[in-house]
Formats: structure tokens, C-alpha cells, sequence
């Protein structure tokens, strides 16, 4: 997976002029239809259906809100929200709701995106602190729903550093999930994501292009997909795991026996985020030998894995603890339960 500091380096050939007024030649000259470039302060938004849903995560720092009724079809059309779809989110003092669209273009492609049964998804990581930054935050997407009318979308906000916040794919797997719900599984060959975040000269970060390849769907800058001009290179920095070997075991030190030979009872604490394959690593190394399995996805809270792993530790049988178990204080239940009972844990 890249982090947020991956490292990757493309060239080519092709030069790319980014010149602001000449890409606003292109994109007047692809846009079929007048579009208002700025939308002006309203004393309240204009009518709107968008509504925001839970916020996800434990804490709630994934904001999710809904456009209109959006109808789940399994190619995704994702987008970045400033400097990919709008300029920049809004107005600070003067102009505090007033937006631009990034290029005039862009509600008139949303619109055809939907029209060609894409599900419209925006991904955005917003840098609010405190209740109060954040209720201002959402009281600005609803003129943005308002201009666009007539396409239904799905938003997600990651407000904290966390597996929600971009490069990281917790907000693709809150879609995936809610696409689960419906019986829809979503299509990675024809669904794409487009930022701005990519790791070219001059861009801030290389965020977004990282989520593309963390999720595993092809990506486009806002001026290669919107007006169709030439990739520019590019550098991801720091660690990328598609850098490293292919051919390592699965398992270190292979030389000694993952499981006991001699049957000790013990406690194997699994750490690391969804869809790594700890499940598929519990059941092709260690079901074979009779541990059971605790989970949380299962079992629906700590508590009753902790009983679980209690109880299979009075039965003086082994188990495997597959959460994510993520930090210090989560292992140290397990942790002292194992002293509790006397049974190493590793």
C-alpha cells in the first residue's frame, strides 16, 4: 500500500503546459452548454436535497453526506472536491459561500457521468479543528448540491489523521461497504478516481494518486480527464510497497514452525488494517490446527471477544484474536488476560 509518503517516478516524453488561461481556452472550448463560473452568496443555500448522513469512524470524523436518492451502480466516478471540482472550497471572510467550479466543464460532465450509470463519489480531506470549523464546513456543501441539481453523489470528509484521511482507503471502504448493503459489488476496471494531489511539479502532495493505487482503480489528473491534456510526470516519495519482493515467505523466522509442534496452548494477537489477508492467513496456517477464531466483525464489540478469548483460554484451547488492533490500549486487554492465565501471547 503507498503511504502517505510512497515513492514512484514516471517520465515521458510529452511536456505539459499547465497555463492557466490556456487551459481555460480547452475547457470553454469542450463545455457544450453556459455555465456560471461563480455562485454567489445566498442568505441560505438554495433548495437542495442533499443531507448528511451518521458521520463514520468511532469518533465520527468521517463526514458522509448524500445528494438526492443516488442509485448504487457498480462503476464509480470519483472526484477530489478543491482544486479538482472547485477551485477552492470557499470564501474565507468576505465571500464565506461563494464557490468556483475548477472549470466551467465540470457540472456539465458530472451530469453525463451520471447520465452513463456512474455512481458519483466525492473523496475529500479537510483540515477542520473543533465542532464549530466543521458545522461551518457543511453548511457550505449544500450550494454545491444546489448547482448540481440533477446529479445525486455520495461525499465523504476525512477531518482527522486516521484510516479515513487520504492515501488511506477508509473512505473507499465505507463506499464498498454501503455498496455491500445494496448487493453491489463495484467494478475497479471501470471505475476511476480524479484529484489533483498527484506528485507533480508544483503540486502540495501526492495524496490522491496514492489512494488510486492503495484501492487498486485508475487515475487522471482534474486537466487529463476534464479537458483531455497529456499526462505530466510525476514522484511519489518515500515508501511504496509495490517496491518491495515478491518471492519472501510469508512468515519470519521461516526456519522454526509457525504453529507449535508440541500443541501449547497460546494466544495470537493479529494487528493491521482491513483487507491485508489476516483472515486468509489465520485459516490457511492456523485453523488447520485448531484455533479458534475471535473477531470482532463476529462478535460486534471488544467485550465479547475479550469473553471469547477468556473462555477459549479455560477450555485450555489456543485462539487467534483477527481484529485490526490498532493501538496500545486495545492489545493490552489481551495482553493482560494472557497473564491472567498464565499463556504466553504473541
Amino acid at each position: 500500500m503507498a503511504s502517505a509518503s510512497s515513492s514512484r517516478s514516471v517520465t515521458q516524453k510529452t511536456s505539459l503546459k499547465r497555463n492557466a488561461d490556456h487551459l481555460e481556452e480547452v475547457s470553454a472550448s469542450t463545455s457544450t452548454t453556459k455555465v456560471a463560473k461563480v455562485f454567489p452568496i445566498f442568505s441560505k443555500p438554495q433548495a437542495s436535497d442533499f443531507q448528511w448522513a451518521k458521520p463514520l469512524g468511532r469518533s465520527g470524523t468521517c463526514l458522509h453526506g448524500v445528494n438526492l436518492a443516488p442509485k448504487l451502480h457498480a462503476k464509480v466516478a470519483a472526484f477530489d472536491l478543491d482544486g479538482c471540482l472547485i477551485e477552492s472550497s470557499f470564501g474565507k471572510k468576505q465571500d464565506p459561500s461563494t464557490f468556483k467550479w475548477w472549470r466551467p466543464i465540470v457540472p456539465n460532465k458530472l451530469k453525463s457521468l451520471y447520465e452513463e450509470g456512474y455512481t458519483i463519489v466525492i473523496f475529500t480531506n479537510q483540515a477542520l479543528r473543533g465542532d464549530k470549523a466543521i458545522d461551518n464546513w457543511k453548511k457550505k456543501i449544500p450550494y454545491i448540491a444546489s448547482a448540481l441539481s440533477e446529479v445525486p453523489f455520495h461525499l465523504y470528509a476525512a477531518t482527522a489523521k486516521n484510516g479515513y484521511r487520504k492515501p488511506m482507503p477508509g473512505m473507499w471502504y465505507a463506499l464498498e461497504a454501503l455498496f455491500r448493503e445494496d448487493g453491489v459489488t463495484i467494478d475497479s476496471d471501470k471505475s476511476f478516481f480524479v484529484g489533483d494531489a498527484a506528485g507533480r511539479a508544483g503540486d502540495f502532495a501526492s495524496t490522491d494518486r496514492k489512494l488510486a493505487l492503495n484501492i487498486g482503480i485508475p487515475f487522471s489528473t482534474p486537466e487529463e480527464y476534464f479537458l483531455g491534456l497529456p499526462a505530466a510526470p510525476y514522484k511519489l516519495p518515500g515508501f511504496n510497497v509495490s517496491t518491495l519482493p515478491t518471492n519472501l515467505p510469508s512468515y519470519t523466522p521461516s526456519s522454526t514452525p509457525l504453529v507449535p509442534t508440541n500443541g501449547a496452548q497460546e494466544i495470537v494477537l493479529f494487528a493491521g488494517m482491513p483487507s491485508l489477508g489476516k483472515t486468509s492467513f489465520f485459516k490457511k496456517h492456523f485453523e488447520p490446527a485448531g484455533y479458534i477464531h475471535v473477531n470482532q466483525d463476529t462478535l460486534k464489540s471488544r467485550d465479547k471477544c475479550i469473553k471469547r478469548v477468556e473462555q477459549v483460554m479455560k477450555e485450555g484451547r489456543s485462539c487467534v484474536v483477527d481484529n485490526t488492533n490498532r493501538d496500545q490500549v486495545t492489545r493490552k486487554y489481551y495482553i493482560d488476560l494472557s497473564q491472567r492465565h498464565r499463556v504466553p501471547i504473541r
